[in-house]
């Protein structure tokens, strides 16, 4: 699972051959989740609120650039790196 971002033990990936809706996937210590691009829906798993609010602030930031790495996984080209939450 390619890694695209890491803040505050928060952990952001994507996967290559992942389905539909566009998503990615959040890692902070044993919680796991998966989280629409579009319209921030956790779709699998579970995360503390506190690191939920850090990851929907750093959407926020970076929309754009999680949709264009999602584009590029699905062409499974090299994703890009996208900067931390700060």
């Amino acid at each position: 699972m390619p890694e695209i971002s890491r803040f505050l033990g928060i952990v952001v990936a994507m996967y290559y051959r992942d389905h539909t809706p566009p998503h990615f996937h959040v890692k902070y210590g044993e919680h796991r989740a998966s989280i629409t691009v579009e319209t921030l829906e956790v779709l699998e798993g579970n995360i503390p609120s506190r690191v939920l609010a850090l990851v929907l602030e750093w959407v926020h930031l970076h929309r754009k650039e999680l949709s264009e790495d999602w584009q590029l996984a699905m062409e499974k080209k090299p994703l890009k790196k996208i900067e931390p939450l700060v």
